[in-house]
């Protein structure tokens, strides 16, 4: 009684460990994705790519409209340039949207630019957190493999020979699938509030460079007449 006491407590507090290191880990991976050092500049799992083109521009020119210090404030977010990653990276400030709540699939873009002969091209990767993307896998998977495991022992077990074992059988696996229906309901709905946020801050990101470009225009020249 004595040793399975100790062994008890060992797996609580294993257990308590487990929990504190995985909050720790999560915390961590957060931190890192919302950062705006370097070393964070590419943090995060890359989902969704989208190329966009800014003709009468340069790189040096967009390069430069970063200043001294390589950020631009945007109404509802910040981009920073990277000279060392050649990379800027876009995060939206979510206390200034009307829906000012975060989900657990926060998105930030980097951008890198591409010149072309007419311009540049803006080549923007969406990234989400490491730990969402994992955690999210995990509980699609589980969901999935338990309700197949399930199934599989429960007609081993010879749970479909009685109208009664059937009608569990399908009970189960439809309840797998309405679990599975809603998780993806879910991460569809919390992707496209996240994107049009993102969307947002990038779009007026475009919208300080082509405005800058426009204000640097050179006045045309009178003609005088004979």
């Amino acid at each position: 009684m004595v040793l399975l006491c100790y062994v008890a407590k060992a797996m609580i507090l294993a257990g308590v460990f487990g929990g504190i290191l995985f909050l720790l880990l999560l915390g961590g991976d957060w931190y890192q994705f919302t950062s705006l050092r370097p070393l964070a500049a590419l943090y995060g799992l890359g989902i969704a790519r989208r190329k966009d083109h800014l003709e009468d521009l340069t790189r040096p020119i967009i390069i430069k409209r970063f200043g001294k210090e390589g950020t631009i404030e945007l109404p509802h977010g910040v981009a920073r340039w990277f000279e060392d990653q050649e990379v800027i990276t876009l995060r939206p400030y979510y206390q200034l949207f009307t829906m000012r709540f975060r989900t657990a699939w926060p998105l930030k873009g980097t951008v890198e630019l591409h010149p072309t002969d007419t311009g540049v091209e803006l080549r923007l990767t969406k990234r989400t957190p490491w730990s969402s993307s994992i955690i999210t896998m995990a509980w699609l998977a589980l969901v999935v493999i338990g309700t197949v495991v399930f199934l599989i022992m429960f007609g081993i077990d010879g749970g479909f020979g009685t109208a009664g074992g059937l009608l569990m059988a399908l009970g189960v696996a439809g309840l797998g699938v309405l679990v599975l229906i809603f998780g993806l309901m879910m991460i569809s709905l919390a992707y496209r509030l996240e994107d049009s946020r993102l969307m947002q801050v990038y779009q007026e990101l475009q919208e300080v460079f082509l405005k800058k470009s426009k204000k640097s225009d050179p006045a045309p020249k009178e003609i005088a007449s004979e």
